[in-house]
Protein backbone atom coordinates (compact mmCIF):
# COMPACT_ATOMS: atom_id res chain seq x y z
CA UNK A 1 0.00 0.00 0.00
CA UNK A 2 1.11 3.53 -0.66
CA UNK A 3 -0.02 6.46 1.44
CA UNK A 4 0.97 10.05 0.71
CA UNK A 5 2.08 11.50 4.03
CA UNK A 6 3.37 14.87 2.87
CA UNK A 7 4.17 16.41 -0.46
CA UNK A 8 7.76 15.15 -0.39
CA UNK A 9 7.25 11.67 1.09
CA UNK A 10 5.63 8.46 0.02
CA UNK A 11 5.50 5.73 2.65
CA UNK A 12 5.16 2.02 2.11
CA UNK A 13 3.66 -0.30 4.70
CA UNK A 14 4.90 -3.85 4.43
CA UNK A 15 2.97 -6.94 5.47
CA UNK A 16 5.12 -6.94 8.61
CA UNK A 17 3.76 -3.49 9.55
CA UNK A 18 7.12 -1.81 9.15
CA UNK A 19 6.87 1.75 7.96
CA UNK A 20 9.47 2.50 5.32
CA UNK A 21 9.65 6.01 3.98
CA UNK A 22 11.56 7.17 0.92
CA UNK A 23 11.82 10.63 -0.47
CA UNK A 24 9.64 10.86 -3.54
CA UNK A 25 9.88 14.50 -4.53
CA UNK A 26 13.54 14.83 -3.57
CA UNK A 27 16.20 12.40 -4.70
CA UNK A 28 18.96 11.70 -2.21
CA UNK A 29 22.41 11.23 -3.69
CA UNK A 30 25.80 10.42 -2.24
CA UNK A 31 28.40 13.09 -2.90
CA UNK A 32 32.03 13.93 -2.08
CA UNK A 33 32.28 16.90 0.29
CA UNK A 34 33.78 20.08 -1.14
CA UNK A 35 37.31 20.59 0.14
CA UNK A 36 37.67 17.00 1.35
CA UNK A 37 41.21 15.70 1.83
CA UNK A 38 42.44 14.31 -1.52
CA UNK A 39 44.27 11.37 0.05
CA UNK A 40 41.12 10.29 1.90
CA UNK A 41 39.00 10.81 -1.23
CA UNK A 42 41.37 8.69 -3.30
CA UNK A 43 41.46 5.93 -0.68
CA UNK A 44 37.65 5.89 -0.48
CA UNK A 45 37.32 5.92 -4.28
CA UNK A 46 39.76 3.01 -4.59
CA UNK A 47 37.91 1.08 -1.89
CA UNK A 48 34.51 1.75 -3.45
CA UNK A 49 35.56 0.70 -6.96
CA UNK A 50 37.70 -2.20 -5.67
CA UNK A 51 36.78 -3.94 -2.43
CA UNK A 52 33.12 -2.81 -2.50
CA UNK A 53 32.86 -3.95 -6.13
CA UNK A 54 30.98 -0.89 -7.38
CA UNK A 55 30.91 -0.74 -11.17
CA UNK A 56 33.07 2.30 -11.95
CA UNK A 57 33.50 1.67 -15.69
CA UNK A 58 31.55 4.88 -16.39
CA UNK A 59 34.57 6.77 -14.99
CA UNK A 60 37.03 5.40 -17.55
CA UNK A 61 38.33 7.62 -20.39
CA UNK A 62 35.79 8.04 -23.19
CA UNK A 63 32.94 6.79 -20.96
CA UNK A 64 29.87 8.83 -19.98
CA UNK A 65 31.11 9.99 -16.54
CA UNK A 66 34.82 10.49 -17.22
CA UNK A 67 34.36 14.28 -17.45
CA UNK A 68 34.78 16.28 -15.44
CA UNK A 69 38.00 14.39 -14.84
CA UNK A 70 38.45 15.37 -11.21
CA UNK A 71 38.94 13.29 -8.12
CA UNK A 72 35.91 14.89 -6.47
CA UNK A 73 33.62 14.18 -9.45
CA UNK A 74 34.77 10.58 -9.81
CA UNK A 75 34.50 9.97 -6.07
CA UNK A 76 30.99 11.46 -6.04
CA UNK A 77 29.87 9.08 -8.79
CA UNK A 78 31.31 6.05 -6.97
CA UNK A 79 30.02 7.14 -3.55
CA UNK A 80 26.53 7.66 -4.94
CA UNK A 81 26.55 4.24 -6.61
CA UNK A 82 27.63 2.65 -3.32
CA UNK A 83 24.99 4.58 -1.37
CA UNK A 84 22.22 3.39 -3.67
CA UNK A 85 23.52 -0.17 -3.83
CA UNK A 86 23.29 -0.20 -0.03
CA UNK A 87 19.65 0.93 -0.13
CA UNK A 88 20.50 4.41 1.09
CA UNK A 89 21.26 3.22 4.64
CA UNK A 90 22.19 6.08 6.96
CA UNK A 91 25.95 6.07 7.37
CA UNK A 92 26.64 4.24 4.10
CA UNK A 93 27.77 7.50 2.54
CA UNK A 94 30.31 8.93 4.95
CA UNK A 95 33.64 7.39 3.90
CA UNK A 96 35.64 8.67 6.88
CA UNK A 97 33.97 12.06 6.68
CA UNK A 98 34.74 12.88 3.02
CA UNK A 99 31.21 12.22 1.73
CA UNK A 100 27.65 13.15 2.52
CA UNK A 101 24.16 12.90 1.06
CA UNK A 102 22.58 15.74 -0.83
CA UNK A 103 19.55 16.59 -2.93
CA UNK A 104 21.72 18.42 -5.47
CA UNK A 105 21.83 16.39 -8.67
CA UNK A 106 25.38 16.37 -10.09
CA UNK A 107 24.34 14.53 -13.28
CA UNK A 108 25.71 16.15 -16.44
CA UNK A 109 24.89 15.25 -20.02
CA UNK A 110 25.11 11.49 -20.51
CA UNK A 111 26.38 10.94 -16.95
CA UNK A 112 23.25 10.25 -14.93
CA UNK A 113 23.68 9.45 -11.26
CA UNK A 114 21.72 6.57 -9.78
CA UNK A 115 18.74 7.97 -7.91
CA UNK A 116 18.54 11.23 -9.84
CA UNK A 117 15.21 12.05 -11.43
Amino acid sequence: MTFPIASSYVCFISIFSHLLCNLAALSMLGFAKNGADNDLLLAALNWTCGVAKIDCTALLPNKQCYKPNTLEAHASYAFNSYYHQNTMIIGSCDFSGVATVTTTNPSQGMCVYTGSW
